[in-house]
């Protein structure tokens, strides 16, 4: 795959700070959640409704090339 799809979705830590899961997807077809450095995320369910698109979109991502070539 060629460049890298990003997709970030907001947070909370434990204190309430503003923060940033980030979902991308590797040069190996690896699906990678970055959570705040040394932090628990903390989602409401919108943002839970986020990070799923964003993994379902990675997920998606990953799957185009097989389709083109017809390989998994």
């Amino acid at each position: 795959m060629t460049g890298r799809d990003e997709w970030s979705v907001g947070c909370r830590d434990l204190a309430g700070r503003r923060r940033d899961l980030t979902v991308f997807v590797s040069s190996d077809d690896k699906i990678v959640i970055v959570a705040p450095p040394g932090e628990a995320a903390v989602l409401g369910p919108l943002e839970v409704g986020r990070l799923r698109a964003a993994l379902r979109d990675a997920v998606v991502a990953t799957a185009a090339p097989a389709r083109r070539t017809g390989t998994e």
